[in-house]
């Protein structure tokens, strides 16, 4: 009598091979997302240190209490925001890419404290060509590519 207990029969030859190539796309677009997960997450760490990085400047410059502060003013902690320095931001990168200085806003809560706000949106790899479009979705509605990130700060103005 022949054991057929060591050897496969010759049904099962290769299963385990498809089994890899159906479950290897899936495990990739997992791989992807977390990957993309991350990015994000880094990103909007970015924004927030730079957003509080400008309200730490603007809280330190001179201006009247309760007032506006000046477009020059203005101008120096987009800067800050954007580019890390207050002065001209030629030669430096922005903090995070695509950053501008519209992007960010500056104003005074009440009569003490100051608020920089920066709204920016986070746009995955598998976008970057269209960031405005979407994917489709399988169960309803598409799912839009761009994420808005806001990153928000106020601090007291010392005086």
């Amino acid at each position: 009598m022949r054991s057929h207990g060591s050897t496969r029969p010759r049904a099962q030859r290769g299963v385990a091979m498809v089994e890899f190539a159906i479950t290897l796309p899936l495990l990739l677009l997992m791989l992807l997302a977390i990957g993309e997960f991350g990015r994000m997450l880094y990103q909007y760490n970015s924004l927030l240190q730079a957003s509080r990085d400008a309200s730490r400047y603007a809280a330190g410059a001179v201006w009247d209490s309760g007032t506006e502060p000046g477009e020059l003013l203005k101008t120096r902690i987009k800067n800050v925001a954007v580019y890390g320095v207050p002065s001209s931001p030629a030669g430096f990168p922005p903090v995070v890419p695509g950053l501008t200085a519209a992007d960010v806003t500056v104003s005074t809560v009440g009569t003490e404290h100051v608020q920089v706000s920066i709204t920016y949106n986070f746009c995955p790899v598998i976008g970057a060509g269209n960031c405005g479009g979407s994917l489709p979705g399988f169960f309803g509605n598409a799912i839009a590519l761009n994420i808005p990130l806001i990153a928000t700060t106020v601090m007291r103005v010392l005086q």
